[in-house]
């Protein structure tokens, strides 16, 4: 297994199949596969994209977006970046650009079609899905409710599974707005992430 996913991780790290879609953003990038996870990971994290502070560190989550999420999990930075122990897989691998407003591209449907069954497949011994934003949502539940239905819904999703909004300092607003997310549902999910990092 340890052999077939270092062959794999190589492959991902490897892929220029966005180049010249990156190199027609605002940012005329090159493709900077961020890859992150092991086959003894318990806990996968599901993001978006890599932003433009990940693409420039080659680290996952290097942003204000990603203390916002250890915050979320109860997570310290040496339990979050353990690849022994969690899994950081988002939708497409590499930062996709800005738009004409600066915001974030969404992920290339190519790079989730490319890798990402892939990876999960390789992926065996995971106990617990964190599903950050609309696109992991997508992927992995088949849904098409919208994010604040799905969150809220928390309690009906399949076992071992939480659908989270994105960190993003845009979600602020959101989170103000339902602040039953803060009261009920982190207080559930920090204590599955601790009882799984505490797992043999």
């Amino acid at each position: 297994m340890q052999s077939n996913t270092d062959g794999l991780k190589k492959e991902i790290s490897a892929c220029r199949l966005c180049a010249a879609r990156f190199a027609a953003t605002r940012t005329a990038h090159e493709p900077r596969p961020v890859v992150w996870f092991e086959p003894s990971a318990r806990i996968l994290i599901a993001g978006q994209a890599p932003g433009m502070r990940v693409h420039q560190s080659g680290r996952p989550f290097t942003d204000s977006s990603g203390d916002r999420l250890r915050e979320w999990l109860g997570l310290s930075e040496d339990c979050f970046y353990d690849t022994s122990r969690v899994a950081i897989v988002p939708m497409a691998f590499c930062f996709p650009g800005y738009d004409a407003k600066t915001a974030d591209l969404p992920p290339p449907r190519i790079c989730g079609a490319t890798w990402h069954d892939r990876v999960i497949s390789a992926l065996g011994k995971l106990r617990l899905r964190i599903l950050v934003g609309g696109h992991a949502h997508r992927y992995h539940l088949g849904t098409r409710l919208g994010v604040t239905e799905l969150v809220k819904g928390w309690r009906s999703l399949p076992e071992g599974v939480f659908a989270l909004p994105h960190p993003s300092w845009r979600n602020t607003a959101w989170l103000k707005r339902n602040p039953w997310f803060e009261a009920e549902l982190l207080p559930v999910l920090r204590a599955r992430v601790k009882e799984q990092m505490q797992h043999d």
